[in-house]
């Protein structure tokens, strides 16, 4: 015997037949259900919640009206609901008409949102569902120019098979810790004592293929050990994502530019060539592969099969790492026998508008070596304070700057050198750092970069980074005002910057 609904259901369930076009009128459905004993009407918090609701509790009325049940007629594509949801009854209307069957109608649940389906978690499958299509459409659209470089439609199949988005990538893009942590908290947190046992060990493990590849190139195995310690802890780490995935994430969603669009198609060519398998293709959220985080491009231009087995396997070869790695550097500028810089102690009255020259004029004015040892008899080096004149100082030398062409942070490239020093048995750096002086924000370190543009000392468009170019037009800052020009942003350097019209 078909039951009874009353009018006021019949409005309810008409209301949530159109909530799935409409989300915004399916909390209104839901609320105009909510049982008035609660004194209160459901939020949308509460709709969004999965956990059982309590059990109704008995109706005052001599012969309540239960929630119509949506079993026998589903609400348009409305989900089914959880085997979990709540039982309970609806308190009736003045005029309700009573079901015939009120113990089963009552064991039946309500139309609420769990039956028609979540408004938030609708949407975000369908903009999920969205971003796929567009995902699907960018990969089709990468064939022709990834034919064009050689590769077969088998190859670009398997490369692709089962990849989707992975949404974590963008985030990651934000947290490049070299340009937010004070540069001691960076170098302290790269070069600890573990790191450096497992450099000595790395060391006498692999002498041969390093030694190899310092003679056969002309770069110092301190600087190859920095490199690998720095990038993979010696190959304890290599990278655990899908380099096909995370640049294709890249690339789609065209974070900078063009450049992952291409390391993708040139990482396909890595496949097609047989350097590696496609599930062994494992690297960082960027996309850098191997013992020493190659990425794509560079692997096909530096990479080397030094152990002569006729791949360039820079994943499990530290004989092709080691190699390719040195020859990375010295594709790059890598001067033999000169050091990539040292830490040294200013003399009192040092002259700090004395910012470059040869070794001999630095020891002439008076500087040392922190460690005692002998200055070098030739070369040139920059004075380089990375934490303004109350920290340590260095000489760096432009094979500093080739470091930096593996990373381009100051932080990064004093830690490579530093670790390789500590690893061959260097000593520690002497000076301290001022940690307890307060640090630019982000926020103040942008209004640096843009007031040093709005006086003409340019440092490009402001990111709130404080690479070479902030630290240059900080420097030249300071020698206009007499300050000393260490090229470190403080918050006494804002100020100053702030009151100049």
């Amino acid at each position: 015997m078909p039951e009874t609904r009353s009018p006021r259901f019949a409005a309810c369930l008409a209301v949530a037949r159109r909530a799935i076009a409409a989300p915004a009128l399916l909390l209104m459905a839901e609320a105009a259900m909510a049982s008035p004993t609660s004194g209160q009407q459901p939020s949308r918090d509460a709709a969004a919640k999965t956990q059982p609701a309590k059990p109704a509790t008995k109706a005052t009325a001599s012969k309540p009206e239960a929630a119509k049940p949506t079993a026998t007629k589903p609400v348009a594509a409305a989900a089914k609901p959880p085997a979990t949801a709540a039982k309970t009854a609806a308190k009736p209307a003045p005029s309700a008409r009573t079901s015939t069957k009120p113990s089963d109608a009552a064991a039946r649940p309500p139309v609420t949102t769990a039956s028609i389906g979540r408004p938030a978690q609708a949407t975000a499958r369908a903009a999920d569902a969205s971003h796929q299509g567009s995902f699907s459409a960018f990969v089709a659209a990468l064939w022709p120019e990834a034919q064009q470089r050689g590769v077969t439609r088998a190859t670009f199949e398997s490369a692709f098979a089962g990849v989707t988005p992975d949404s974590k990538i963008i985030e990651l893009t934000r947290k490049q810790s070299e340009f937010v942590k004070p540069i001691w908290e960076y170098v302290n947190g790269a070069v600890t004592s573990t790191r450096i046992e497992q450099g000595a060990e790395a060391a006498s493990r692999w002498s041969s293929a390093i030694a190899a590849a310092e003679s056969r190139y002309g770069v110092e195995r301190s600087v190859i050990l920095g490199i690998w310690g720095m990038e993979t802890n010696f190959g304890s780490f290599t990278g655990g994502k899908d380099v096909i995935r995370s640049l294709a994430t890249l690339a789609h969603e065209q974070y900078r530019g063009e450049f992952f669009r291409d390391e993708l198609l040139t990482a396909l060519v890595i496949l097609q060539q047989g350097h590696v398998d496609r599930e062994d293709m494992k690297g960082s959220w960027a996309g850098a592969m191997g013992q020493t985080q190659f990425m794509p491009s560079s692997f096909m231009k530096f990479a080397v099969d030094a152990d002569g087995d006729g791949h360039k396997n820079i994943w499990t070869s530290i004989p092709d790492a080691m190699a390719s790695t040195a020859n990375y550097l010295r594709q790059h500028g890598w001067t033999q026998g000169l050091p990539w810089g040292f830490e040294v102690q200013l003399p009192d009255g040092f002259d700090w508008r004395m910012q470059s020259g040869s070794f001999g004029a630095w020891r002439n004015a008076g500087l040392k070596r922190a460690d005692g040892s002998a200055m070098p008899r030739s070369g040139e080096a920059t004075l380089f304070l990375p934490a303004g004149a109350r920290g340590p100082a260095f000489l760096i030398t432009s094979n500093f700057a080739v470091i930096k062409r593996y990373n381009s942070s100051d932080a990064y490239a004093i830690g490579v050198g530093h670790l390789g020093d500590r690893v061959m048995g260097g000593e520690a750096i002497a000076a301290r750092w001022p940690v307890g002086e307060r640090q630019l924000d982000r926020g103040q370190r942008l209004e640096v970069q843009r007031q040093l543009n709005r006086l003409g000392f340019d440092v490009g468009e402001p990111d709130g980074k404080l690479g070479s170019k902030t630290r240059e037009a900080v420097r030249n800052f300071q020698q206009t005002r007499g300050l000393v020009p260490d090229g470190y942003p403080t918050v006494a350097l804002l100020e100053a910057l702030r009151g100049v019209r």
